[in-house]
């Protein structure tokens, strides 16, 4: 059984950092993405960024710069690292994983079949 586990959030001041980590477990696919997404109550889940098992990285314009995905796969592990963060970024972060496609439609949360239960980050301004 495929599971995705999000920890790491908490509350910061702006201009702080963070970094959430996705654990995943059950995976026997040689092609997969680990997308980041991001949800505040009323609106869309937003992605934030993404992984290939290839190390193939995207980033929204949006946190391009302050955030940053790597993996450790060998812990059936990728972070998120937050840095330079503001109020606007507070949000529940979602990690997830597509186990069709190595990172083409990245931004797409319908694209995503595993999905984590998420973890709140909250920025204090």
């Amino acid at each position: 059984e495929v599971q995705l586990q999000a920890s790491g959030g908490g509350l910061v001041q702006a201009g702080g950092s963070l970094r959430l980590s996705c654990a995943f477990f059950g995976f026997t696919f040689d092609d997969f993405s680990i997308g980041w997404f991001r949800q505040t109550p009323g609106k869309r889940r937003e992605g934030v960024s993404c992984i290939t098992s290839d190390g193939d990285t995207f980033y929204a314009d949006s946190v391009r710069g302050r955030f940053t995905v790597y993996s450790d796969y060998a812990k059936n592990t990728v972070y998120l690292e937050l840095n330079s963060l503001t109020p606007e970024d507070t949000a529940v972060y979602y990690c997830a994983a597509d186990t069709t496609d190595n990172g083409s439609s990245w931004r797409d949360d319908a694209a995503y079949q595993f999905w984590g239960q998420g973890t709140q980050v909250t920025v204090s301004s």
